[in-house]
């Protein structure tokens, strides 16, 4: 019976970098749209730091729009590709 348990539970000794990586060859656009994110809320600080001519409020909303633009683009280019490989792209039997 111990044998069974040790078996299992080796099963769950997986470090975080593995889990990153299991979960993003499940969801390949997740990681896409937190790196865009981060790369939008990046260049809107350099924008901010350069001090432009537009109102503080509306440099963070437009980089807000910005950066959930890019969220729900990914999400939605991730969830057609995912309806692509399991509908058309799978083979017939």
């Amino acid at each position: 019976m111990s044998s069974d348990s040790d078996v299992s539970l080796s099963t769950y000794d997986e470090s975080s970098g593995s889990k990153l990586a299991q979960k993003a060859k499940e969801a390949p656009f997740v990681p896409i749209g937190i790196a865009g994110f981060a790369a939008i809320v990046a260049y809107g600080l350099y924008k901010l730091e350069s001090g432009g001519i537009t109102k503080m409020s509306v440099h963070l909303i437009h980089m807000r729009l910005g950066a959930q633009g890019f969220v729900v683009g990914a999400m939605t280019v991730g969830m057609l590709y995912s309806m692509f490989q399991e509908y058309w792209a799978k083979p017939k039997p």
